[in-house]
Protein backbone atom coordinates (compact mmCIF):
# COMPACT_ATOMS: atom_id res chain seq x y z
CA UNK A 1 0.00 0.00 0.00
CA UNK A 2 1.48 3.29 -0.67
CA UNK A 3 0.66 6.41 1.52
CA UNK A 4 -1.45 9.16 0.47
CA UNK A 5 -3.55 11.21 2.26
CA UNK A 6 -7.64 10.24 1.69
CA UNK A 7 -9.67 12.83 0.28
CA UNK A 8 -11.93 13.78 3.30
CA UNK A 9 -13.97 17.04 4.34
CA UNK A 10 -13.31 18.57 7.53
CA UNK A 11 -17.14 19.17 8.15
CA UNK A 12 -17.93 15.50 8.30
CA UNK A 13 -17.27 13.85 11.80
CA UNK A 14 -15.16 11.24 13.17
CA UNK A 15 -17.78 8.58 12.67
CA UNK A 16 -18.32 9.72 9.06
CA UNK A 17 -14.96 9.94 8.31
CA UNK A 18 -13.99 6.07 9.78
CA UNK A 19 -17.03 5.14 7.12
CA UNK A 20 -15.62 6.77 4.40
CA UNK A 21 -12.06 5.53 4.95
CA UNK A 22 -13.33 1.74 5.47
CA UNK A 23 -14.83 2.36 2.15
CA UNK A 24 -11.83 3.39 0.41
CA UNK A 25 -9.75 0.99 2.01
CA UNK A 26 -12.46 -1.85 0.32
CA UNK A 27 -11.30 -0.07 -2.83
CA UNK A 28 -8.06 -0.29 -1.81
CA UNK A 29 -8.61 -4.36 -1.48
CA UNK A 30 -10.48 -4.74 -4.53
CA UNK A 31 -7.34 -3.83 -6.70
CA UNK A 32 -4.77 -5.11 -4.10
CA UNK A 33 -6.33 -8.91 -3.27
CA UNK A 34 -10.00 -8.78 -3.86
CA UNK A 35 -12.80 -8.49 -1.73
CA UNK A 36 -16.24 -9.73 -1.64
CA UNK A 37 -18.86 -8.30 -3.13
CA UNK A 38 -21.46 -8.46 -0.46
CA UNK A 39 -18.86 -7.02 1.74
CA UNK A 40 -18.26 -4.39 -1.02
CA UNK A 41 -21.81 -3.70 -1.39
CA UNK A 42 -22.25 -2.77 2.62
CA UNK A 43 -19.26 -0.59 2.52
CA UNK A 44 -20.65 1.16 -0.10
CA UNK A 45 -23.93 1.73 1.43
CA UNK A 46 -22.53 2.85 4.38
CA UNK A 47 -20.25 5.58 2.48
CA UNK A 48 -23.55 6.42 0.25
CA UNK A 49 -24.91 7.75 3.87
CA UNK A 50 -22.23 10.17 4.50
CA UNK A 51 -21.86 10.94 0.60
CA UNK A 52 -25.01 11.31 -0.67
CA UNK A 53 -24.68 13.27 -3.84
CA UNK A 54 -23.26 12.03 -7.11
CA UNK A 55 -21.22 14.96 -7.72
CA UNK A 56 -19.79 14.62 -4.38
CA UNK A 57 -19.05 11.27 -5.13
CA UNK A 58 -17.13 12.07 -8.33
CA UNK A 59 -15.29 15.02 -6.55
CA UNK A 60 -14.15 12.48 -3.99
CA UNK A 61 -13.22 9.61 -6.70
CA UNK A 62 -11.20 12.06 -8.77
CA UNK A 63 -8.97 13.12 -5.56
CA UNK A 64 -8.61 9.13 -4.49
CA UNK A 65 -8.09 8.47 -7.90
CA UNK A 66 -5.41 10.81 -8.23
CA UNK A 67 -3.66 9.85 -5.12
CA UNK A 68 -3.84 6.07 -5.13
CA UNK A 69 -4.45 5.63 -9.13
CA UNK A 70 -7.76 3.60 -7.87
CA UNK A 71 -10.98 4.25 -9.77
CA UNK A 72 -14.33 4.08 -6.93
CA UNK A 73 -16.45 4.13 -10.13
CA UNK A 74 -14.43 1.35 -11.65
CA UNK A 75 -15.27 -0.41 -8.62
CA UNK A 76 -18.63 -0.06 -8.25
CA UNK A 77 -19.08 -0.48 -12.00
CA UNK A 78 -17.35 -3.78 -11.50
CA UNK A 79 -20.04 -4.52 -7.94
CA UNK A 80 -22.90 -3.93 -10.04
CA UNK A 81 -21.98 -6.46 -12.87
CA UNK A 82 -21.18 -9.23 -10.17
CA UNK A 83 -24.36 -8.25 -8.60
CA UNK A 84 -26.21 -8.66 -12.21
CA UNK A 85 -24.69 -11.91 -13.34
CA UNK A 86 -26.73 -13.69 -10.29
CA UNK A 87 -27.90 -13.94 -7.32
CA UNK A 88 -24.63 -13.76 -5.17
CA UNK A 89 -26.62 -13.67 -1.55
CA UNK A 90 -26.63 -17.33 -2.23
CA UNK A 91 -22.80 -17.61 -2.85
CA UNK A 92 -22.45 -19.62 0.49
CA UNK A 93 -19.55 -21.90 -0.89
CA UNK A 94 -19.02 -19.71 -4.02
CA UNK A 95 -17.60 -16.42 -3.06
CA UNK A 96 -17.86 -13.79 -5.62
CA UNK A 97 -14.88 -11.26 -5.10
CA UNK A 98 -14.29 -7.70 -6.96
CA UNK A 99 -10.83 -8.01 -8.19
CA UNK A 100 -10.16 -4.76 -10.21
CA UNK A 101 -6.96 -4.66 -12.61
Amino acid sequence: MNEYAYPLDPDWSTEEMVKVIDFLAAVESAYEAGIDVMDFQAKYRVFKEVVTSISGEKQIDKAFQAASNYSIYQTVKRMRELLKEGDVSQATTKTRKIKVS
